[in-house]
């Protein structure tokens, strides 16, 4: 179960401060209450997890010294002004300096709960979004191979254990997976590194091309070729060759691809002299070569020569708990590249990780966070509205309203069961009966620890 919102209480009224102090642990929040600005400040921090309440009036230093203080402190650090009539006109000026709301006393606890309860939410991603950012930097200094769960860190362990031997290497994944990051991390952490990292697509290339871009030419060997040509497998002798989509290379070049795994020695277009090659192969397809049934014309000897080590990397969807520090460190980088803002994680991006199939993998997340950035992708503009929009009739209005209450729900208790429903104020199997009639995995909102 989530931990209680913090809530930091400062009001030099006794029994003001001791109602106010209650309401809101009966709502649930952890409060830390103070008579005055100084002991507030003695303990605030830039990582208060909850928002800030205040008095204005208060003697020594009152509520808009205290609120441009906490500023110095984090600009982000949602506070929320408690007011007299007189003082409205100071608040609004200090919503407009960029206080998180004011309340006019008196007010109904109801009032100050829901605000304190959006300012908490607030606060929470806006410290979520920093920590992703850190922990995107963070990643990226240490592997280009971004990702927290146990099976991207067993990833990176298996590629430690074998990077600087010279196995050749079969690596397996969808289509934007990231297989060539892979391949490159085993050159950059092989004593190969120093030697060049020499990547060809099979797919790319028509027939009478691949075998030429593979081992060179002479000059006069065919049509066309007018001077000598170093191939991929030589210029890549002393470092790593990287051949992607391997399925699709012609079953001809397959037999001499053998040779060359077998041997380490080439034979130019156009020529007899043999060359001796020092490479490492790695070798990446988008299919399970190992199925006879999927491999089609491939080579089962040519299969077996590549298959002394298979790595395998997981579809995103199999490993969504990554998908927010990914996007994080993309869209920081998309920010950089179009000069704009970097955007903040939203509940509604969060609902979008969780649901989609991310068929493209990672390169597809990479280009949603592009037009995140660019502000052409609609997840993560504007918070869900508070009243029903859209056309229908009323009861199919009043169903999609309902949907995101339960949704918004589940966002501000991360996912918990009995959280939840106290929130929404409903029996458990109603909540499970709703669940299933909107179509709602609640596993989408789990908090991530």
């Amino acid at each position: 179960m989530a931990a209680p919102m913090p809530v930091a209480l400062i009001d030099d009224d006794k029994d003001l401060r001791r109602a106010t102090a209650q309401t809101l642990e009966l709502a649930g929040f952890s409060v830390s209450a103070y008579e005055g600005a100084k002991a507030a400040l003695a303990e605030l921090s830039a990582d208060f997890a909850g928002p800030v309440v205040t008095d204005i009036r208060m003697p020594e230093i009152d509520g808009l010294q205290l609120f441009a203080m906490l500023k110095g402190i984090d600009a982000d650090l949602p506070v929320i002004l408690m007011t007299g009539h007189g003082d409205i006109p100071m608040a609004v000026q200090a919503i407009q300096d960029g206080a998180y709301d004011f309340i006019a006393k008196p007010f109904a606890a109801d009032r100050l709960v829901q605000s304190v309860r959006r300012a908490g939410e607030k606060r929470r991603l806006i410290l979520e979004n920093r920590m992703l950012r850190k922990a995107a930097e963070d990643a990226q200094e240490n592997s280009p191979l971004i990702g927290q769960t146990p099976v991207m860190e067993n990833l990176r362990k298996i590629l430690r254990h074998i990077a600087d031997t010279d196995v050749d290497v079969l690596v397996a994944g969808e289509t934007g997976s990231g297989k060539e990051v892979v391949a490159q991390i085993l050159h950059q952490w092989s004593h190969r590194r120093k030697g060049n990292f020499v990547a060809l697509n099979c797919g790319a290339l028509p027939e009478t091309v691949i075998e030429s871009e593979l081992f060179g030419h002479e000059a006069g060997a065919f049509t066309g070729a007018q001077k000598r040509r170093t191939g991929r497998i030589e210029h890549a002798s002393g470092g790593t060759l990287f051949l992607d989509e391997i399925e699709s290379m012609p079953v001809a070049t397959q037999v001499k691809m053998l040779r060359v795994l077998e041997m380490r020695e080439i034979t130019p277009l156009g020529t007899n002299e043999v060359r001796s090659v020092d490479l490492r192969v790695v070798a990446a397809a988008k299919i399970d070569l190992g199925d006879p049934d999927l491999r089609g014309d491939f080579r089962e000897d040519l299969y077996y020569r590549l298959n002394v080590v298979t790595i395998s990397i997981p579809p995103l969807r199999e490993r969504r708990d990554d998908i927010p520090l990914l996007f994080s460190h993309f869209a920081a980088r998309a920010a950089e590249r179009f000069r704009r803002e970097v955007p903040e994680l939203s509940p509604e991006m969060r609902r979008h990780f969780a649901s989609h199939a991310w068929p493209g993998n990672v390169r597809e997340l990479s280009h949603y966070a592009e037009r995140v950035v660019l502000g052409v992708e609609g997840g993560a503009a504007a918070p869900v509205p508070a009243q029903p929009t859209g056309g229908g009739t009323l009861p199919e209005r009043l169903e999609r309203y309902e949907a995101e209450i339960i949704r918004d729900a589940l966002t501000a208790n991360d996912g918990d069961v009995r959280s939840t429903i106290e929130a929404l104020g409903i029996p458990r199997k109603t909540f499970y009966d709703k669940l299933q009639r909107h179509g709602i995995n609640r596993g989408g909102y789990t908090a991530r620890k």
